[in-house]
């Protein structure tokens, strides 16, 4: 129970750093990040993986890189969802994606 708190938190954490760092993605405060980080939870653990399947030969063909758009899709069907988490265009969301993840994984991997 403890454990997925922290995972929750750190996640939330990483989307507001992500928003913060970059201009083109606008998080209202730490209750829209919070969802942010709860529905791009259920997206990667539902979606995710069955979207990289159904791409593998895409994924094949660019050495892994198409998973930066399969990555930028989920972020894009999240601002769909959560009120108060905006991205201007599918290149922020790829490279918000990019960088929630990159940011969630060095958080993780400190504490």
């Amino acid at each position: 129970m403890i454990q997925t708190l922290v995972s929750l938190l750190i996640s939330t954490l990483a989307a507001l750093a992500a928003a913060y760092i970059l201009p083109g993605v606008a998080l209202s405060g730490f209750v829209p990040a919070l969802i942010v980080a709860i529905i791009l939870g259920i997206l990667n653990a539902l979606l995710f993986p069955i979207l990289l399947v159904v791409t593998i030969p895409l994924n094949i063909i660019t050495l892994g890189l198409f998973t930066f758009v399969i990555m930028g899709f989920l972020v894009w069907i999240t601002s769909l969802i959560v009120p108060g988490f905006h991205v201007n265009n599918f290149w922020w969301c790829m490279l918000y994606g990019a960088i929630f993840a990159i940011i969630n994984f060095v958080i993780r991997e400190v504490f």
